[in-house]
C-alpha cells in the first residue's frame, strides 16, 4: 500500500496547486476591479505563471532525480503559500508579477514531482497513474472555485489570497514528505524496476531522434484544450451559443478535460502507448473539424467540444508515461520536465496565434481546421510504425 499511499498525496498536490491555474481567472476579474488595472495588465501574470512554471522543471527535476524529491517537495510547497500569501498585499502590477511568479516556481516544481512519483513507482500501470496524478491537476480546482468566488465577493481578493495560501500551506507541507522517490534495491518487490531497464541521462535522450518527435507532437496535440480553456467564452459568442449552453460546456470541459487523462492511461497500458496516441489524435483532429464546421447549431457545438475535451486531456498522460518507457525511470523526472517545456509553445499556439488568426480572418474556423490538421498529423507521427523504442545509446 505505499506507493499507493504516495500516488494519492501527489493528487491530492495537484488538485491543490491547480488553483495557480484554473482558479486564476476569479482573481484575475477580482484585482482588475479593485484596482482599476486593465485586464492586460493582469492577465500578464497569468503569462508571467505559465512561463515560470513550465520552464523550472528541467531544473527542478535534475534535483529532484539526483539528490532527492522530498526536500525540495517541502521547499516548492513553502514557495506556493507564501506565494499567494504575499500576493495579497500587491498594490502594483510589478509586485504581483513578483509575488505570483515566486509561488509558479513551487508550482512547477511540484508538478514535476508529482509526475516523477507515478511514472518511478507504477511502472507496470505508468499510463493510470500518470493519468490519476494529471487528473488532480486538470480537474482539481473545480472543487475550490466556486468556494473561493463566494469568499471574494464577500472578503474580498486579499483575504482570499491569504487564507487560501495558509490552507495551501497546511495541507501541501506534510504531504511534500510522502512525496519520495523509490530506492532501486528497496523498491524491487514492488515492481518498480524492470530487469534490463535502461535510464537515459538527458543528453542521451536528446541525441534520439525519437525525443524530437514526441517534443513536436507535445508542441501540437495540447494546443485544443488550452484554446478552449482561453477562447472558449469568445468562440461561443461567434456561433451564437445560448448562456444555458454556455454554461453547460463550462461545466463539461474542465470534467471531460480530465477523465480524458484517466481513460488515456487505462487504454494505453492496454493497447501499447503508441497505438493509443494516434487513435486519440485522430479522432482529436477530426472532432475539431466536426467543431469548425458543423458547430453552428448549440447541441452540435455541445456535442463537438465535449469530444474534443474527452480527447484532448489526453497528452498529460501520454508524454510523461512515454518518456519514462523509453528513458527509464532514473531520470524520468528531468526527462520529462525538459520534453513539458513544449507546452509553452502549445500555448503560444493556442492564444497569440489562433487571437491573430481570429482578428486577421474574422472566424474561428481557420484555426480550429489548423489545430485539426495538425492534430492528424501528429497520429501519423505518434503510430508505431514510425515512434517506436530508442536502441541505447553508449558512450
Amino acid at each position: 500500500m505505499g506507493r499507493w499511499l504516495i500516488l494519492i498525496s501527489s493528487v491530492v498536490v495537484m488538485m491543490v496547486i491547480s488553483i495557480y491555474q484554473y482558479s486564476w481567472s476569479i482573481y484575475a476579474y477580482a484585482i482588475s476591479n479593485d484596482l482599476k488595472w486593465t485586464l492586460t495588465t493582469v492577465s500578464l501574470t497569468f503569462t508571467i505563471y505559465v512561463y515560470i512554471s513550465t520552464f523550472i522543471q528541467p531544473f527542478s527535476g535534475f534535483l529532484a532525480d539526483n539528490y532527492g524529491s522530498r526536500k525540495l517537495a517541502f521547499i516548492s510547497s513553502a514557495l506556493v503559500g507564501v506565494g499567494f500569501i504575499t500576493s495579497s498585499y500587491t498594490s502594483r502590477p510589478e509586485e504581483l508579477y513578483l509575488t505570483y511568479g515566486l509561488g509558479s516556481l513551487g508550482v512547477g516544481t511540484l508538478y514535476g514531482i508529482a509526475t516523477g512519483t507515478a511514472v518511478k513507482w507504477f511502472p507496470e500501470r505508468r499510463g493510470l497513474a500518470t493519468g490519476l496524478v494529471t487528473f488532480g491537476f486538470g480537474a482539481g480546482a473545480s472543487l475550490f472555485n466556486l468556494p473561493i468566488q463566494s469568499f471574494i465577493s464577500t472578503n474580498g481578493f486579499r483575504d482570499a489570497f491569504t487564507y487560501v495560501g495558509v490552507f495551501m500551506l497546511v495541507i501541501l507541507t506534510p504531504l511534500s514528505f510522502m512525496m519520495v522517490y523509490p530506492k532501486g534495491g528497496d523498491s524491487r518487490w514492488l515492481g518498480t524496476i524492470k530487469e534490463g531497464e535502461v535510464n537515459y541521462t538527458p543528453t542521451k535522450m536528446l541525441r534520439t531522434w525519437q525525443w524530437y518527435l514526441i517534443y513536436l507532437t507535445f508542441i501540437v496535440t495540447p494546443t485544443a484544450a488550452l484554446m478552449f480553456g482561453a477562447q472558449l467564452k469568445p468562440m461561443a459568442a461567434e456561433f451564437n451559443i445560448p448562456v444555458n449552453y454556455l454554461n453547460a460546456v463550462l461545466v463539461v470541459f474542465p470534467l471531460a478535460n480530465g477523465l480524458s487523462r484517466v481513460i488515456a492511461g487505462i487504454i494505453s497500458d492496454r493497447i501499447g502507448r503508441e497505438r493509443t496516441m494516434a487513435v486519440f489524435y485522430s479522432l482529436l483532429g477530426t472532432s475539431l473539424l466536426g467543431l469548425s464546421f458543423l458547430g453552428g447549431t448549440p447541441p452540435s457545438f455541445l456535442l463537438f467540444t465535449f469530444i474534443a475535451s474527452l480527447l484532448g486531456g489526453s497528452p498529460y498522460t501520454f508524454y510523461p508515461s512515454i518518456i519514462g518507457d523509453y528513458y527509464g525511470t532514473k531520470y524520468a523526472t528531468v526527462n520529462y520536465g525538459i520534453t513539458y517545456t513544449a507546452k509553452a509553445w502549445s500555448g503560444l499556439l493556442s492564444g497569440w496565434v489562433t487571437a491573430y488568426l481570429v482578428e486577421t480572418y474574422g472566424n474561428y474556423r481557420l484555426p480550429l481546421t489548423f489545430i485539426a490538421l495538425l492534430c492528424m498529423v501528429a497520429a501519423v507521427l505518434s503510430s508505431p510504425t514510425i515512434l517506436r523504442r530508442p536502441k541505447f545509446i553508449s558512450r
